[in-house]
């Protein structure tokens, strides 16, 4: 189906006011929640299949997270959509005054590989119970969880009310040329401006998840051992192919010495000693991502790993030691399983080089230093933050998700993904048992009473 017709389809089932009935949304996530569940087995196979994702990470952060989701919206959608009463101005005595939220209507999720089913379905879900349409564009670079999510959706949806659009950029780009009433996409830096350039031609509001490069800052007060095999946790999750894992270390000069050391332990434990034999270490998406990746490696020191294959798509967990800020490792976010490890000796190092960078989507601070990671929170702009972690905010539906500058533009995450696809209405009801004359014209001596009003609203 051509995209216009299908958001002509879209918008006549908007109009028909199903999409907005409670009962029916609650009745459609249910049967999805079943449907994820029926195919755990199915989504396992197809991340295997796209880049040799372990079970474990599969269903860690993507099966296990989507169900909670919908737990969490099954379980306060009633009260999220209530209408909600405010206190009204003194000035429009006598009132009653409301928010009452609506949603857009026909609504595009474009979504990335990285995480291919997380992050297809979970902001179209968010935008599926404030009430909205959607059409999904998940990723061509995971065919396979691609396909599975549009079976997955057709046995549960319609298409006038939520459909999977598969296909290239060729594909995107004419869903791009339509008139959506909101978009929300995931992804690069890049892309996301082609995204914003597109929006805005019809005034289309967007959310855009994007990336950057994290710094990870750890201090001589931290207990080493611990953070190192958080931060291999982090980092070479997913091998790397997370917006927010730490993208490099600022390491206290001191200390680096001994967390390489300890890093390079932590590595083995995790994936032995040879991780391209490891059940637990997924692969590179495909080739492209590969070469931008190994292109990285040229010219800098690396003091653990560099281990590749370029038929299979593998590059191991790999240490770089001290690279230069002009290297192409530092020029942007790297997206992959490369962790450069780089000294401060002071506050103002740290901030010369987090500051030569734009605004990253998260910032990680390892410190048993209250002080420090407090100043280091004051001081930079980012999206998110952990102390003494990295990554486990997104895992917090209480928290908002999103990136500020170009690392993102809005956010999603539990009732916040729910607001994000409402529009917040005002409603005044004005009484008519009193009509004060004040405001009416002719203004003649009125000047003074109006200030005094005014005095009085405050």
């Amino acid at each position: 189906m051509k995209p216009k017709q299908l958001i002509a389809l879209q918008k006549r089932f908007f109009e028909s006011g199903q999409s907005r009935d409670i009962s029916f949304i609650k009745k459609k996530l249910k049967a999805l929640k079943t449907a994820v569940i029926n195919n755990e087995e199915a989504i396992y196979d197809a991340a295997y299949k796209d880049f040799k994702k372990p079970k474990f990470e599969v269903y860690g952060s993507e099966i296990g997270l989507l169900i909670s989701q919908i737990d969490k919206i099954l379980k306060n959608l009633h009260r999220w959509s209530k209408t909600k009463s405010v206190k009204a101005s003194k000035l429009n005595f006598p009132s009653r005054d409301y928010i009452r939220r609506e949603p857009f209507g026909s609504v595009l999720v474009i979504s990335p590989w990285n995480y291919p089913f997380l992050l297809a379905l979970s902001p179209a879900i968010s935008a599926i119970a404030a009430g909205n349409t959607v059409v999904l564009k998940p990723s061509e670079m995971t065919p396979n969880t691609a396909d599975l999510i549009k079976k997955i959706l057709t046995e549960v949806f319609d298409n006038d009310h939520f459909c999977v659009e598969l296909g290239g950029v060729e594909e995107t780009t004419l869903l791009l040329k339509q008139r959506w009433d909101y978009i929300f996409f995931t992804g690069s830096v890049a892309v996301g401006k082609i995204i914003a350039k597109a929006a805005a031609i019809h005034l289309t509001p967007v959310t855009l998840e994007l990336g950057g490069k994290n710094p990870c800052i750890v201090d001589v007060t931290t207990d080493l051992k611990l953070t190192a095999k958080r931060l291999v946790w982090g980092k070479f999750f997913n091998a790397g192919q997370t917006c927010i894992a730490p993208d490099y270390i600022l390491a206290e000069k001191s200390i680096k010495t001994e967390l390489i050391k300890l890093l390079k332990l932590e590595i083995k434990k995790a994936y032995g000693k040879n991780p391209k034999l490891s059940p637990y270490y997924p692969r590179i998406v495909n080739a492209a991502n590969y070469k931008r990746l190994i292109g990285m490696l040229s010219d800098v020191d690396i003091v653990h790993g560099g281990d590749k294959n370029k038929g299979d798509n593998y590059l191991c967990p790999t240490i770089v030691d001290n690279p230069s800020l002009d290297s192409k490792l530092m020029e942007g976010e790297i997206f992959g399983p490369i962790l450069p490890i780089l000294s401060y000796n002071s506050e103002s190092d740290i901030e010369t080089i987090v500051k030569s960078y734009e605004k990253p989507l998260a910032l990680y601070v390892f410190s048993k230093n209250k002080t420090f990671y407090n100043a280091m929170l004051k001081r930079f702009r980012f999206g998110g933050a952990v102390i003494n972690d990295s990554m486990i905010h997104f895992g917090n539906q209480n928290l908002p998700f999103g990136g500020v500058g170009e690392s993102g533009i809005g956010v999603c995450n539990g009732r916040f993904g729910y607001n994000t696809f409402t529009h917040q209405k005002s409603i005044v009801i004005k009484s008519n048992w009193l009509d004060a004359p004040l405001r009416y014209a002719p203004y003649k001596n009125k000047l003074k009473l109006l200030k005094k009003a005014f005095r009085w609203l405050g």
